[in-house]
């Protein structure tokens, strides 16, 4: 169970507890008491509720606390501007694309949470959006044909979209921004996308 999965638990457990206290002060015919523990109730049982959904909305994002490698691309070209990109991730998953253009391009999506947000267990986090062709000529690339695939991971709710249309949860991020970076295909080769706080780089580790 990640932390903010607990956080929900925990916090989901103690508006329980509260409105059992209430309850208790209700039978009593304690007004203000029954009140004030209703009230701490409503808070907790919201906090629970933001927990769970940012839990929900940050599924597939990875956290980052230093540099590290976001994924590993072999490449073999297979004609002009076109050429076979085979991706693994660190999770595990692997999968191959074609692609058309002379580079090959990566583009990710960065969230940097504002330091008190750590105290629902967010930290900087990253996730991974789209793997597309590059045209070296510009005419080619208003022309020529495109590929676009998706790296994204299917979820409920997505956290940039709740971030747009909640104003306490924009209040909580320091800095959203997206990164992308690209290198020439123009033999077998393999690189690795890295990602850190300051973005995406790519790197050549081998040629194949």
């Amino acid at each position: 169970m990640n932390i903010l999965l607990a956080l929900a638990v925990g916090f989901g457990a103690v508006s329980l507890v509260f409105l059992g206290l209430a309850l208790k002060t209700y039978r009593k015919r304690r007004w203000f008491g029954t009140a004030s523990r209703t009230g701490g109730a409503a808070l907790f049982l919201s906090l629970a509720a933001l927990s769970a959904t940012l839990a929900a909305s940050t599924q597939g994002y990875r956290s980052l606390t230093r540099e590290e490698v976001a994924m590993t691309v072999s490449t073999i070209p297979t004609g002009p501007s076109a050429f076979m990109a085979h991706v693994s991730f660190p999770d595990g998953r692997d999968t191959t694309y074609a692609v058309r253009g002379d580079q090959l391009l990566v583009d990710a999506h960065i969230l940097k949470w504002h330091y008190w947000a750590n105290v629902l267990g967010l930290t900087t986090q990253y996730e991974l959006d789209r793997l597309t062709g590059r045209y070296i000529d510009i005419e080619s690339e208003r022309a020529a044909e495109r590929t676009v695939h998706s790296l994204k991971s299917d979820k409920p709710v997505d956290v940039v979209d709740l971030i747009e249309r909640y104003t306490l949860l924009a209040l909580l991020v320091d800095a959203e921004y997206g990164s992308a970076t690209y290198i020439e295909v123009d033999r077998p080769a393999r690189f690795e996308v890295v990602v850190s706080t300051t973005g995406l780089l790519v790197r050549e580790i081998d040629r194949g």
